[in-house]
């Protein structure tokens, strides 16, 4: 099979591979959509020392299962994450994945859009809902209940999106999102009824929070004194993110703050901070990660979940370098990149 191995650069080169053997718990698919993530050119340059093959995203048709795989059969449209720096990544003609991490598509469901779906979406569940404790939405705050308030930084981001579209399930408002080109994007998402506002990042860091922190203070018919803020959720976790949030979160106790892939400095100490790392639902998290796939999947079925916008890159994995060199340069904004590997040259 052909499979598309990522080094530093980013630098992408097509050879050609067995193909992988599911174990008794994986499921084998031919995949074909791939999607792509920053990480996959971010550990590229940081962490290989050998070229690998770097997709996580599978969209496809199952090949074979393993023995002890019980809710799948070949021929099943689905879609799934695979296993982090591991072999048999989505860059390829068929990929491997474990069965509580694969999920089926729903037949209105394109295999571009549940392409950006897997890792993305995961991430927003475990950022939410293992890190920062917030309502699961099958649970959702009582209107009754008080306030809510939740920071989304990155809101335009696949991560943010998904993030704020389980946060509006979980009936947490008001959602006060920070985005920047996309904010047009991201006002699809908000419901300004609640007080979900959007603020543009690119107005400074003192707009920033100063913006947050009106947000907060704004009265409602129900409410005259100023929400705390307890919980913000970084999706994007560079440049001043994290001292932001730093700035807004109440100081009496109670502060969480989560960051994608790192922990960061210059956070106060009474923040209670910690990382979301997707990789989490291949160990401590599987319950979290079995569960929250079958429900996005319901969610995408009955329309309330969307997935990311999407643009599909030309020639396969013969795309895939330029993708990833978009995505290092930080041209991609709201849109997810995929390829579909049926239009790669000799395939």
């Amino acid at each position: 099979m052909k499979e598309a191995l990522v080094t530093k650069g980013p630098k992408v080169q097509i050879v050609d591979s067995p193909v992988p053997e599911p174990n008794d718990d994986q499921v084998l698919i031919r995949v074909v959509v791939s999607g792509s993530n920053p990480k996959d050119w971010k550990m590229a340059e940081w962490f290989r020392e050998k070229p690998s093959n770097e997709g996580d995203d599978i969209a496809g048709i199952v090949e074979r299962v393993g023995s002890r795989v019980f809710e799948f059969k070949p021929g099943d449209r689905v879609a799934a994450f695979h296993e982090m720096s591991t072999s048999g990544g989505s860059y390829a003609e068929y990929a491997i994945a474990w069965a509580h991490t694969t999920f089926h598509i729903p037949k209105e469901t394109s295999f571009e859009d549940a392409a950006t779906l897997p890792l993305a979406a995961m991430t927003a569940a475990v950022g939410l809902y293992a890190r920062l404790g917030l309502p699961q939405p099958w649970t959702p705050r009582l209107d009754s209940d008080p306030e809510l308030p939740l920071v989304i930084y990155g809101a335009s981001s696949a991560v943010g999106i998904f993030a704020t579209q389980l946060a509006q399930r979980s009936n947490i408002h008001p959602l006060i999102l920070v985005a920047g080109h996309a904010k047009d994007y991201v006002s699809g998402f908000i419901d300004a009824s609640h007080g979900d506002t959007i603020i543009d990042y690119r107005d400074g860091s003192d707009a920033v929070v100063s913006g947050i922190k009106a947000a907060l203070a704004a009265p409602t018919e129900a409410r005259k004194e100023a929400l705390t803020l307890l919980h913000a959720f970084d999706a994007v976790a560079e440049k001043s993110s994290p001292e932001n949030i730093g700035q807004v979160l109440s100081p009496n106790g109670g502060a969480k703050a989560t960051f994608v892939l790192h922990g960061k400095k210059n956070v106060p100490e009474y923040v209670d901070q910690s990382i979301t790392t997707v990789g989490s639902v291949h160990r401590d998290l599987k319950d979290l990660g079995y569960v929250y796939y079958r429900y996005i999947a319901r969610g995408l079925q009955e329309g309330w979940f969307k997935p990311q916008r999407v643009e599909v890159v030309p020639g396969g994995l013969g795309g895939i370098q330029g993708a990833l060199e978009n995505l290092k340069a930080g041209k991609a904004s709201a849109v997810k990149y995929v390829f579909r590997i049926g239009d790669t040259e000799g395939v």
